[in-house]
C-alpha cells in the first residue's frame, strides 16, 4: 500500500485530500506541524510526501531541504498557495519531485502523485530508508544515497531484518535463526560477527547501526 504523510494545517484542505487519496488504495497520516512530521519520518519513512509552504512552525521549502539530505531518493510534493515563479524554482532546488499550486483538482494531483512514484521506481512498502541508506525489496538492492552497495546473501538479510526492525534491538540469536537457520544451515555466534562486519565496512560505518554490547543490534535514526 501506498503510505503518504501529508503536512497541511488547513484542516478542510488536508481532509479533503486525504479522504480522496485514501479512497484511491492509499494510507494517509496527516500532520499539522513540521515538528510533528519529523518526529514521525525519523521513526518510519512513508512512500511520499506531501508538504505544503507556510506551515505555523517553520517553512515548507527549508524542511525539503533536511528530507532530501537524509532521503535522497524518498519523493516530495509541494502543496501550496505560492504560485511565484521565484518559489517554484526553490522548491525544486531544495529538493521536491513536483510542485503543485493550490487550488488544483484532487484527480490531477492523484495522477501526479503515481507519475512521481514512478518515476522514483517506489510503490507500496517495497523500499525501506534509514538515513541515507534505502532497501528496496523489489529489487533486492541497496542504495547510499545514488550509489548502489554490492551486498552477498547474508549481508542483505542481515540489513532487511534491522530495518524492518527499525528503532528495536534484533538479539544475535534472532538474526542467527533468521538468516542462517532458517536456510538449514548451523552456523557458529562467530559468524555473525564476520558478517556484521563485512556489512559495516560495505556500508561505510553508518552511524545509525548500533551495537548492542553482548546482546544485539539496533538501526536508529539520527537527529
Amino acid at each position: 500500500m501506498t503510505e503518504i504523510y501529508y503536512i497541511e494545517d488547513d484542516q478542510a484542505i488536508a481532509g479533503a485530500v486525504a479522504a480522496y487519496l485514501e479512497q484511491k488504495g492509499c494510507r494517509v497520516t496527516l500532520f499539522s506541524s513540521l515538528a510533528d512530521a519529523k518526529a514521525a519520518l525519523i521513526n518510519r519513512a512513508p512512500s511520499l510526501v506531501l508538504l505544503d509552504w507556510n506551515m505555523p512552525d517553520g517553512r515548507g521549502d527549508g524542511f525539503c531541504s533536511w528530507l532530501r539530505r537524509r532521503w535522497s531518493r524518498l519523493p516530495v510534493i509541494f502543496l501550496t498557495v505560492r504560485s511565484d515563479p521565484k518559489d517554484v524554482v526553490s522548491g525544486f532546488r531544495q529538493g521536491a519531485d513536483d510542485y503543485v499550486v493550490k487550488p488544483f483538482d484532487l484527480e490531477v494531483l492523484y495522477s501526479r502523485v503515481a507519475a512521481v512514484l514512478r518515476r522514483s521506481g517506489q510503490s507500496g512498502d517495497t523500499c525501506l530508508f534509514c538515513g541515507d541508506l534505502v532497501l528496496d525489496k523489489d529489487k533486492t538492492a541497496v542504495f547510499r544515497g545514488q550509489e548502489e552497495i554490492p551486498l552477498g546473501y547474508p549481508e542483505y538479510r542481515l540489513l532487511l531484518i534491522l530495518m524492518e526492525n527499525k528503532g528495536r534491538t534484533v538479539t544475535r540469536s534472532q538474526l542467527l535463526e533468521q538468516v542462517w537457520d532458517s536456510s538449514g544451515n548451523y552456523v557458529n555466534d562467530n559468524t555473525l560477527t564476520v558478517a556484521m562486519k563485512r556489512l559495516r565496512e560495505k556500508l561505510r560505518r553508518p552511524s545509525c547501526l548500533k551495537t548492542i554490547r553482548s546482546f544485539g543490534y539496533r538501526l536508529e535514526e539520527d537527529l
